[in-house]
């Protein structure tokens, strides 16, 4: 729990100065956006946007006409939004009025006070989504997401459902709780999420601090075998990554799924709903790749979680983990389709 507390604290002030700084700069002031039709698929995204909303400083991508439906799309771990760097100008030029935010803990997104825990709980990454929309004044939105992004799409839709016009979920309902996380799985299962056994360990911690990138890296592989990402688009997204939150979030979130660090107690009780598995009743599309190499569960067994009006995709040709960076076209006509559901 200490070091849920106190992560990255006594650096915070000096890495805020520096590390902030530099990722800010390195950022915020790219002109070439990849959002423009034709760019490049390593070019970087941007201008970027800041806005303060609950505890953090929201580093964000717009584009669109600003009076379109807005869609908001959710990047997963360790990746960051240029996942949607060629589903956000296919969004944009169908009318939508596209937000893509840096998750905490990447990017530009940072905490507005050092002593605010860096905390990677399931229920505050939600929290952090209804804050965004809320300091944007948006009243309701298609939210579409893979791996961490969707589930916290999956949360807004679950606990906010007056929010959530429709919703894209890679690899479907992804909600859960620490007393469902006890459960152990069989060998095979167990081994896909070697990477979070080793986070629970100060062997691990230090392993992902000192070799954020390789390990990222490693991850992305595994993740998605039959991707073939070049060095200048893996090293686009892993700037995010240098954020100095990154690695405390990314630790506590996988400790505080088995139950070995604590969350923060004003979100106990939003856990409690979510521990029952709430179901999810806005339009919904799930969406699985034919070669996701990492954990995740079986359609069928996820169906029945969505109550309203509801489609499963397959997308076939070796697609990853990383449906919207792998096929930006299929992902962006999943979010289109939804809408009109």
């Amino acid at each position: 729990m200490s070091a849920f507390i106190n992560a990255n604290r006594r650096n915070f002030l000096r890495a805020a100065g520096s590390g902030v700084a530099a990722l800010a700069a390195s950022q915020v002031g790219l002109i070439q956006s990849a959002l423009a039709q034709g760019a490049s698929p390593s070019a970087p995204m941007g201008p970027f946007r800041q806005i303060n909303a609950g505890t953090l400083s929201i580093g964000y991508v717009e584009t669109g006409p600003a009076d379109g439906p807005v869609v908001i799309l959710l990047h997963g771990w360790p990746y960051d939004i240029h996942s949607f760097a060629e589903v956000a100008p296919l969004l944009a030029a169908k009318g939508y009025r596209v937000i893509v935010p840096h998750l905490r803990g990447y990017g530009t997104t940072t905490f507005l006070s050092a002593d605010t825990p860096r905390n990677g709980q399931q229920a505050v990454l939600a929290v952090d989504i209804i804050n965004l929309m809320d300091a944007l004044k948006i009243q309701k939105a298609l939210i579409a997401g893979y791996d961490w992004g969707a589930r916290t799409a999956d949360i807004v839709a679950a606990l906010w459902p007056e929010r959530v016009k429709a919703l894209v979920s890679v690899s479907g309902y992804l909600i859960g709780s620490q007393e469902a996380n006890k459960k152990p799985l069989p060998p095979k299962a167990e081994l896909l999420w070697w990477y979070q056994f080793y986070f629970t360990t100060e062997r691990g911690r230090l392993g992902y601090q000192q070799n954020t990138h390789a390990f990222a890296k490693l991850i992305w592989q595994l993740a998605s075998p039959k991707w073939n990402f070049s060095d200048e688009t893996f090293a686009r997204s892993a700037k995010s990554l240098d954020n100095p939150d990154h690695v405390a979030i990314s630790i506590h979130n996988y400790r505080w799924r088995l139950g070995l660090a604590e969350g923060e107690a004003k979100y106990d009780d939003m856990e409690k709903r979510l521990a029952q598995g709430p179901v999810i009743t806005v339009p919904t599309i799930t969406i699985e790749g034919d070669a996701n190499g990492a954990p995740h569960p079986e359609p069928a067994s996820y169906a029945k979680k969505f109550s309203g009006k509801y489609q499963h995709r397959l997308l076939t040709g070796g697609v990853g983990h990383n449906p919207p960076q792998e096929v930006p076209k299929d992902f962006a006509q999943a979010v289109i389709d939804v809408d009109a559901f």
